[in-house]
């Protein structure tokens, strides 16, 4: 059994709509809400299950949106505690991934002291290999301690153009964290022939998103780079666990600045030295997309087998979420998602395409569907 980290805290921001594998993850119940891999748990579960060993019991904090506080603490029972130390932290509204981890990390400090080392992780991945998870965590931790922003950066299966990369340079030549590097920078999602380019040079890795930095190393960065935004936090950090929780977060949050953790701190803080990355061998995806989740499942459907035929169409993915029988015949590559009120025609390689259905219904007036 797995020794938690003494100090550290996990951070699951859960947020975003899915609109990639819409009908079935919407705006108000969203894929980390949902068991997309049949294992009995949903997204949002499986990722507080690999991180507890780490932290302890008591040692995830959740970040999600009024319209699935709810939600979330029925499935991670104990998180939204009967008093004012809660791990369920409530955004008024979506602010982007630096607001929600640069809350909990003001939360956490103010909680805990300066000694607090955050991990993000998002919600809605899948990850297979538990003990090399576990193993790239704690070294992220040995280079948080010292100072760095680290991240985990995840072997490439290919030249994907669905994610960023992070290059990695010189060894830190840390004790406790031997395959630790220097990030020599961050790319966002190159085109395929600079992928593959990036790849035979073996120096980089996709960019996951995963961060592990001590909470006030996390503070001071954003108060170099966004002042304002650090300030913010760190006022309604002061008010989190009081009365005036409310108050002050109705006057301030709106103001925020919305950004992403990676264009706020990891991208400028790369360039001046300051981010480590250790390499992770464990199997991962963002599960971003109708052909990325097929990938993940052993038979090409996510329900009763039983109510899928197929004739000439033996890679058909299939998603009976209706209760009715669905056949598909002489269509080997597609994607038919049939749920109460939408059904999705599409192929495995126009998958990233889904999100255009979306934005056509809403388009159309068509919230309900949203």
């Amino acid at each position: 059994m797995s020794t938690p980290i003494p100090g550290f805290h996990a951070v699951v921001p859960a947020g975003g709509a899915g609109t990639r594998l819409w009908p079935l993850s919407r705006a108000g119940h969203p894929k980390f809400l949902l068991d997309l891999t049949g294992s009995g748990r949903t997204l949002l579960q499986a990722t507080v299950d690999r991180l507890v060993p780490l932290t302890g019991p008591r040692g995830v904090v959740v970040v999600t949106g009024t319209r699935h506080a709810a939600a979330v603490a029925e499935q991670v029972p104990g998180l939204a505690a009967g008093d004012e130390r809660g791990r369920l932290l409530v955004e008024p509204s979506p602010r982007d991934s630096m607001a929600a981890i640069g809350l909990a990390a003001a939360v956490l400090l103010e909680r805990h002291g300066e000694d607090v080392v955050i991990g993000s992780f998002a919600a809605d991945h899948v990850i297979d290999g538990s003990a090399e998870f576990e193993r790239a965590v704690r070294e992220a931790v040995v280079a948080a301690r010292a100072g760095f922003v680290a991240t985990i950066g995840i072997a490439a299966t290919g030249p994907s153009t669905a994610f960023g990369y992070v290059r990695s340079a010189s060894p830190l030549g840390l004790d406790g964290a031997p395959s630790a590097r220097h990030v020599a920078g961050f790319t966002e999602k190159p085109d395929a022939q600079t992928a593959a380019e990036y790849l035979a040079t073996g120096e980089y890795r996709w960019n996951a998103g995963m961060f592990v930095v001590r909470a006030d190393v996390l503070l001071e960065h954003l108060e170099t780079q966004l002042p304002t935004l650090a300030e913010g936090l760190r006022e309604i950090a002061r008010s989190w666990d009081t009365g005036a929780r409310d108050e002050v977060l109705a006057r301030v949050w709106p103001a925020l600045t919305r950004i992403a953790i990676d264009h706020a701190i990891a991208e400028p803080v790369a360039a001046a030295g300051g981010v480590a990355v250790v390499p992770g061998e464990f199997g991962w995806d963002d599960v971003g997309d109708f052909a990325s989740l097929a990938s993940l499942l052993a038979t090409p459907t996510l329900g009763d087998e039983a109510a899928v035929l197929r004739v000439g169409a033996p890679d058909a993915f299939v998603v009976p979420a209706a209760g009715r029988t669905v056949s598909v015949v002489g269509l080997p590559d597609a994607v038919v998602v049939d749920t109460a009120d939408a059904l999705l025609v599409t192929t495995r390689a126009h998958a990233q395409q889904v999100k255009g259905a979306v934005d056509g219904w809403r388009g159309a007036g068509r919230d309900d569907l949203l």
